[in-house]
C-alpha cells in the first residue's frame, strides 16, 4: 500500500501571501486612524516648567483642553524631578514656574 499524504500542496503559498498583505494592509489602516483620531482629540499643545527639590524641568504635552494639557505636561516634569510617590505628590503640588499653551 502507497504511504498517503495528507495536507496542502504547493498551490497555499499564494493565498498565504495574500492573507498576509491584507492583514498587514488592516494593521496600517487602524494605526492611521488611531494617529488621526489622537491628533483630533489633542486641540492645545502646553509647555510648563516646574522646580522641586532643587531641580527644574520642563516638559510639552498635548490634550483636548487647556486644563489636561497644563496637567499632563506638569505631570511630566514632575515624574522627572520627583522619586517615589509621596514626593511625586508633593511636586504635582506645587506651582509651576511658567506654563505656555497654543491651540
Amino acid at each position: 500500500m502507497a504511504p498517503r499524504v495528507t495536507g496542502r500542496g504547493g498551490g497555499g503559498s499564494v493565498g498565504a501571501v495574500a492573507r498576509v498583505l491584507v492583514g498587514l494592509l488592516l494593521a496600517v489602516a487602524v494605526a492611521a486612524a488611531l494617529v488621526v483620531a489622537t491628533r483630533r482629540q489633542a486641540a492645545v499643545e502646553c509647555t510648563v516648567c516646574m522646580e522641586f527639590g532643587g531641580r527644574a524641568a520642563c516638559r510639552t504635552a498635548h490634550g483636548a483642553s487647556r486644563e489636561a494639557a497644563e496637567l499632563g505636561a506638569a505631570r511630566s516634569a514632575c515624574a522627572v524631578l520627583a522619586s517615589g510617590v509621596t514626593l511625586g505628590l508633593q511636586c504635582d503640588r506645587t506651582p509651576p514656574q511658567s506654563v505656555s499653551c497654543s491651540e
